[in-house]
């Protein structure tokens, strides 16, 4: 099926200090780092978006991701949207832990149009990498030497790029209801709510009503920008600003989706799979990824490919859905896979199991099972937030890495177990809560420093944060229980063993 025409987003991969950034700015013009830390320590942290321009008038959303080992769960939000790559591979490095996996990762999601860019082809000859890159893609996937600062082989590039792009198909032409996966949240002032993401399917229009999920809560289109420009309407495959009216900011997330009123979409628990796994970890323990959303999960063989997902935090996913499985200690990418039923009730193995899910799988109807006789009583999850515990959840990102006691939060501290339990809020010390995000954050700076000082004292972590010692301490020791780093005896810190992967 060729893709002539129809938005399409590109996704960038490839391991750290391989040029993912640099050859993205090169292409496009536009420097992807926008966070003062990711310039000043010349890495990606966190998504980076651009708009590439190719010699046919064709436009692709770019979206960057981070090649830091400790940042994949990154990479994966944003991978899950695109419909084809450029993976960079340096020509004075070769392949490297995360080129393979990057590569697992856009495997796992069927991402199977792009090109390699042999970067840094000024400093070293790109001829071993360009073998070494096809020995892992495959030889049929085209490989492009170029240097981002001279700015040798980037015509080349756009050329293969735009040859790729013509090739895959765009989402545009799958009917389906508007489904956005939100990879980021923020106020704008006098606009208000905006939530961005990749448009998985269907199209957007200014004025219409859709839903946010899992919340329920509804909301009115007030504007729609694609790269900055405003657009009446947006289709799948671009990248979409969508300004909200009728929902405040902290009543959505990062994880959350944006769908067409009766969509179809329901937060799940347990999912049946057909999934392409390396590895199985002890016990089934992993973490799924779908779309921007993560969790610790559980999965349980049914019979030939066929997987049961038991997650421990509710996933959005719709039949023929991508998910990524990871494991956590030591963190690696063991494959992926396919949802075939999401919503799924609990069972076991067992040749009529596989036969139903055969079916499902190929798109024929098929009853829906009962329970087995013996299986646990399975929840249907926890209910929509409250307007309390939304207000609670604002409190703590406002917060960021100063965490609130109990006592400081007032009544709303009534909602904390809620609030936990749905995954928006953690414990830090006896008394403490943050939100995750911002201990995700406060992880990724104090991981960093470790990388390039060798170690980490209170006072660094104190002065990094520009806070107090009080605050500094609690956020230490979360990072100490939650075995990210190890408290020697001169009180430095360093990175435990199994969280360097």
């Amino acid at each position: 099926m060729s893709g002539a025409s129809g938005p399409l987003t590109l996704g960038t991969g490839g391991h750290i200090d391989h040029g993912k950034t640099a050859l993205v700015r090169a292409l496009t013009g536009r420097d992807t780092d926008r966070l003062p830390a990711e310039r000043e320590r010349g890495i990606s942290i966190e998504l980076g978006y651009a708009r590439l321009d190719l010699p046919s008038g064709r436009r692709l959303s770019v979206v960057d991701v981070p090649g830091h080992e400790r940042f994949v769960r990154t990479m994966v939000a944003g991978a899950t949207g695109v419909d084809l790559f450029l993976l960079t591979v340096a020509a004075d490095d070769g392949v490297m832990p995360q080129t393979r996996e990057h590569w697992t990762v856009l495997q796992a999601l069927g991402v199977e149009r792009g090109v390699v860019a042999i970067t840094k082809a000024d400093v070293a000859d790109p001829a071993p990498a360009a073998e070494e890159a096809r020995a892992l893609t495959g030889a049929g996937l085209r490989a492009v030497a170029c240097s981002a600062r001279t700015g040798a082989g980037l015509d080349e590039l756009r050329a293969a790029l735009d040859a790729a792009a013509a090739q895959a198909p765009s989402r545009a032409q799958r009917a389906g209801p508007a489904v956005l996966h939100v990879d980021r949240s923020f106020s704008v002032r006098g606009a208000g709510t905006v939530v961005t993401g990749t448009l998985w399917s269907g199209e957007l229009g200014s004025g219409e009503t859709v839903d946010l999920l899992p919340s329920g809560r509804r909301a009115r289109i007030r504007g729609l920008q694609v790269h900055d420009r405003a657009v009446e309407r947006a289709a799948a495959g671009q990248r979409v600003a969508v300004n909200l009216t009728g929902v405040d900011r902290d009543a959505v997330a990062r994880g959350d989706v944006l769908a067409t009123p009766g969509a179809g979409i329901a937060a799940a628990w347990i999912i049946d799979a057909a999934l392409d796994l390396r590895v199985v970890p002890p016990g089934g323990r992993v973490h799924v990824h779908h779309g921007t959303r993560e969790s610790p999960a559980r999965i349980v063989a049914l019979g030939e490919d066929l997987w049961q997902i038991r997650a421990r935090a509710p996933l959005l996913a719709r039949a023929g859905d991508r998910l990524v499985i990871r494991a956590s200690s030591p963190p690696d990418t063991l494959g992926g896979g396919i949802v075939v039923e999401p919503g799924a009730r609990r069972h076991g193995a067992g040749a009529d199991v596989v036969a139903r899910l055969r079916r499902a799988r190929a798109g024929e109807p098929v009853a829906e099972p009962g329970p087995e006789p013996d299986a646990e009583p399975v929840a249907a999850g926890p209910p929509p937030l409250t307007t309390a515990a939304l207000a609670l959840e604002q409190r703590l990102r406002e917060a960021g890495h100063e965490p609130p006691s109990e006592a400081e939060l007032g009544d709303l501290a009534v909602e904390l177990p809620a609030l936990r339990a749905a995954g928006r809020a953690v414990r830090v010390g006896r008394s403490m809560y943050a939100h995750p995000e911002a201990l995700d954050a406060v992880r990724e700076r104090a991981v960093a420093i470790i990388d390039a000082e060798g170690g980490l004292t209170l006072a660094r972590l104190r002065d990094e944060l520009g806070t107090s010692r009080r605050y500094a301490q609690a956020l230490l020791e979360h990072l100490d229980a939650a075995r990210v780093t190890l408290r020697l005896p001169d009180d430095r810190r360093v990175l435990r063993r199994s969280a360097r992967g």
